[in-house]
């Protein structure tokens, strides 16, 4: 069993900053991409950021230049760094990875629960 926990979600003001962590936990044996998702309400859920496990990143055009995606494979934990944050960044923000346990020869996508981002104007 995989488990991914999230944290570190609020309400801000527009123009401050939030930090999300997510841990991953249980029988992993490696991870591969870690990412974070966004979904608003009415939409669907996008692609915020990942990192690969060599450390190369991605991320939405919506957010370069404002947000940033790191990782400590140590401590099997992905972070997002948020700042200049606006109204439209509103959401609920999901951790995404894939892990490898130690009993199955494949990778497989786990979700965290979501860690509700709130921007004000």
């Amino acid at each position: 069993q995989v488990q991914l926990v999230e944290s570190g979600g609020g309400l801000v003001q527009a123009g401050g900053s939030l930090r999300l962590s997510c841990a991953a936990s249980g029988s992993i044996f490696t991870i591969n991409a870690m990412g974070w998702y966004r979904q608003a309400p009415g939409k669907q859920r996008e692609l915020v950021a990942a990192i690969t496990s060599g450390g190369s990143t991605n991320s939405a055009d919506s957010v370069k230049g404002r947000f940033t995606i790191s990782r400590d494979k140590a401590k099997n934990t992905v972070y997002l760094q948020m700042n200049s944050l606006k109204p439209e960044d509103t959401a609920v923000y999901y951790c995404n990875a894939g892990v490898r346990t130690s009993w199955r020869p494949y990778y497989v996508n786990y979700w965290g629960q979501g860690t509700q981002v709130t921007v004000s104007s």
